[in-house]
């Protein structure tokens, strides 16, 4: 071969040589997954949800009976806030109660008393009607008796101011039963007066109660402790916050899809998680959330183009029963895989059978 025949046969070579290399830099950006149309992949961390353990008084905090990484359970006394006050304010509202209490006893005692007065008012009313009706007849028979002469003018007028007399004793008798039943109203008034100020200082004793009882500061859920955010002796405000938890019953991940996959994600469709820390294991998981409004793409999403800019959040939830069984291995804030089925007839090829440590 001569050497025009070599050079052209070079630029042959070098020609394909470059078509090749094109060829697998596009095949490279363009390749699947290695799942099929059927799954869809992205990355995320590991999540669970936190709750912070907070005073609900202001006061200082007395004492924290758990350490950073302990596992508590729901109900637990983590922390104790300093009750002293609250004590004191205790034992003045039994006082209260005590001091109502005896108020009642006495109001009632006066409402007897008031009855038993009323009782006799009426009793001497009875008699001074008697007495007016005794009167009334010996001044008519006075009456006749003077009109034919037969007694002094004297004596009927001693029996008229007889009579006039127990008309007006009549009347005051009435107005001492009248009395009395206001006596009676007026104690009744001081019965329900002081059983109010009992229900009151009752009501405080309530309220301080459950102060204290809130003082001891629990557990809302069974979960780890993560960060001890306050120390015995600092002084909180109301609110103020002591313990974060983070809730083992609850871990997720949170990854995102551009909505071609977005849209074709079922909730309860199955999901395969592997961690960078650990990718022997398979951790299967559900989706329990898809974003209905999309967002920009967070910086911590590697897009597999820049043309994507709009992404929906999707949450995988890992099954609580699994995660109870492996307590101890649940960590958050691991970066990993997520693969999530988009076709519930496809199947989880051999790489992503789920793989658990027992």
């Amino acid at each position: 071969m001569d050497l025009k025949g070599k050079k052209k046969l070079a630029k042959i070579l070098i020609a394909a040589a470059v078509l090749a290399g094109m060829a697998v830099l596009i095949w490279m950006e363009l390749r699947p997954s290695g799942l099929g149309d059927g799954f869809a992949s992205a990355n995320g961390r590991i999540e669970a949800t936190e709750v912070d353990v907070a005073s609900k008084l202001a006061g200082r905090l007395l004492d924290i009976l758990v350490d950073e990484g302990d596992f508590v359970e729901a109900g637990q006394t983590l922390a104790r806030m300093d009750t002293q006050v609250l004590e004191a304010q205790l034992s003045q509202a039994e006082a209260g109660v005590r001091k109502a209490q005896n108020a009642i006893r006495t109001a009632n005692a006066q409402v007897t008393l008031r009855i038993s007065e009323k009782a006799t008012a009426e009793a001497v009313v009875h008699q001074r009607q008697a007495e007016l009706e005794a009167s009334r007849k010996r001044h008519q028979r006075t009456e006749t008796l003077v009109a034919r002469n037969a007694l002094a003018r004297q004596q009927l007028d001693d029996d008229l101011a007889a009579y006039q007399s127990a008309q007006a004793a009549l009347s005051a008798a009435r107005s001492q039963v009248l009395s009395a039943q206001a006596g009676i109203e007026a104690a009744q008034s001081q019965v329900i007066e002081a059983e109010s100020a009992q229900e009151a200082e009752q009501a405080s004793v309530r309220r301080l109660q459950a102060d204290i009882e809130d003082s001891q500061l629990k557990a809302p859920r069974a979960g780890r402790v993560q960060y001890r955010i306050a120390q015995p002796g600092e002084v909180l405000a109301a609110g103020g916050r002591v313990l974060n938890l983070v809730d083992l019953n609850d871990v997720y991940m949170n990854v995102f899809l551009p909505a071609q996959q977005a849209g074709r994600v079922a909730l309860g469709s199955d999901v395969r998680l592997v961690l960078d820390a650990a990718p022997q294991y398979v951790i299967p998981a559900k989706i329990t959330f898809v974003a209905s409004v999309a967002q920009f793409t967070p910086k911590t999403v590697e897009t597999a183009s820049e043309r994507e800019k709009l992404m929906f959040r999707v949450k995988a939830r890992i099954d609580p029963q699994l995660l109870k069984e492996h307590l101890e291995q649940v960590k958050t804030g691991l970066p990993g895989m997520a693969y999530l089925k988009l076709d519930a007839a496809a199947e989880w090829p051999e790489a992503l059978q789920t793989r658990v440590e027992q």
